[in-house]
């Protein structure tokens, strides 16, 4: 059989061109779009892969600030619980200060009424002693008594002392009203004559004098002008014996709580 050469080598050479076609055309856009396509799965698997290692990251941050969060959480806590604790011992504290306070005040209290009954009570009696005691030495007083009363009451006169002559004198100088003499009895003209004649001797001359009875006065005898007083009677020992009481029962005892301060101080 012959071989026909020109059939085979237009074979061939279609065979080529097709050959060289189908690379261009077909399998370089082929190959071109699978190396595409490698390469935009590497990328994409690269990108997924940063993305992995991203989200890891922010799961471990997350992770350590709720780790954070937590341990904050309970520094809060544990903060909050010894706050109220502490408050509520500083509250404890507190009451029982202003209940041991109050206490004291009370205390304070009852000592400061019962002393000031105590003194009441005292005032009261000594008040009805000295009032017992005006009325009985009232009572006991009669005429020979009150004849030692003016003896009594005119030595005085003649012994009274430079200052209370000089204040006398004065007196008797700035009033033009007679002199008062008072008594719980009349006196007798004899005993006003006495009376008279020692004032006299003192002031220096003769002057007007008024006699008046008055039942304030318990056995003795009281002369005055101007603001100026001279007195010897019972009641004027009772009235500055009164006086000396007063004075002292004004002095009341100080309080316990008084007598704590003065001892700070």
């Amino acid at each position: 059989m012959q071989i026909n050469w020109f059939t085979v080598i237009a074979q061939v050479l279609n065979f080529l061109i097709l050959v060289w076609l189908m690379k261009r055309y077909l399998y370089k856009p082929i190959l071109n779009a699978i190396d595409e396509r490698e390469k935009k799965i590497a990328s994409q698997l690269e990108e997924a892969k940063t993305k992995k290692a991203e989200a890891k990251n922010e799961r471990d941050e997350f992770n350590k600030k709720n780790r954070v969060f937590d341990q904050e959480k309970k520094e809060m806590m544990d903060k909050a619980v010894a706050e109220t604790n502490e408050q509520r011992q500083k509250l404890l504290e507190e009451a029982k200060n202003d209940a041991a306070a109050l206490q004291a005040k009370l205390e304070t209290a009852s000592k400061d009424m019962q002393e000031d009954l105590k003194h009441k009570i005292a005032q009261k009696t000594s008040q009805e002693v000295f009032a017992i005691a005006r009325k009985t030495l009232s009572d006991l007083a009669d005429l020979d008594f009150e004849d030692k009363s003016v003896n009594v009451f005119i030595k005085r006169l003649n012994e009274i002392k430079e200052t209370e002559k000089k204040q006398f004198i004065e007196a008797f100088k700035s009033d033009t009203k007679p002199v008062l003499v008072r008594s719980a009895f009349k006196l007798p003209t004899e005993q006003q004559t006495k009376i008279k004649n020692a004032a006299n001797g003192i002031l220096g001359e003769k002057t007007q004098f008024e006699f008046k009875i008055t039942s304030e006065i318990i056995g003795g005898i009281e002369l005055s002008i101007k603001g100026y007083k001279l007195a010897w009677s019972i009641s004027e020992y009772l009235n500055s014996f009164e006086n000396s009481i007063a004075e002292t029962m004004k002095e009341k005892p100080k309080s316990g709580s008084e007598k704590k301060q003065h001892a700070i101080k």
